[in-house]
């Protein structure tokens, strides 16, 4: 696997949109600092984040996350989370998830799971033979 000579990092991609200033950018970073290992796989030029909240710190406010890189499907995240942290917190999650579900479908190959699935149809294969076999 060759590696990224130019690594994604949230600080590098990272935009503040709607509902927040440039002055809440460095507490957002921290609070997604654990999204740079998932991102270290990708290009910083072919990747970009933007964090916005739509009504902040009013009941109903919601926080979207969008992700794009490059060759790949745009994601979107929510969180309609009451605590601004909470909800950021819960949008960082879900795009860590998506993007291993991603990055799942794009090369099952490298994935056990994926491999072991096609494995039943196999087995049962077998065992019918071995079936056929026994009553010979």
């Amino acid at each position: 696997m060759s590696a990224v000579t130019n690594p994604a990092t949230v600080d590098r991609c990272l935009r503040v949109g709607a509902g927040f200033s440039q002055g809440d950018r460095n507490w957002i970073v921290e609070q997604f600092a654990t999204l740079d290992a998932r991102l270290a796989a990708f290009h910083a030029d072919a990747t970009e984040l933007e964090v916005s909240v739509k009504d902040r710190n009013a009941r109903g406010q919601k926080v979207t996350l969008e992700c794009w890189i490059a060759g790949r499907q745009k994601i979107v995240t929510t969180s309609a989370e009451e605590d601004l942290r909470a909800a950021l917190n819960d949008a960082r999650d879900d795009l860590r998830r998506r993007l291993n579900d991603a990055k799942t479908r794009q090369e099952p190959r490298h994935n056990k799971h994926v491999r072991e699935i096609g494995r039943p149809e196999a087995e049962a294969a077998a065992d019918a033979e071995r079936a056929d076999a026994e009553t010979v």
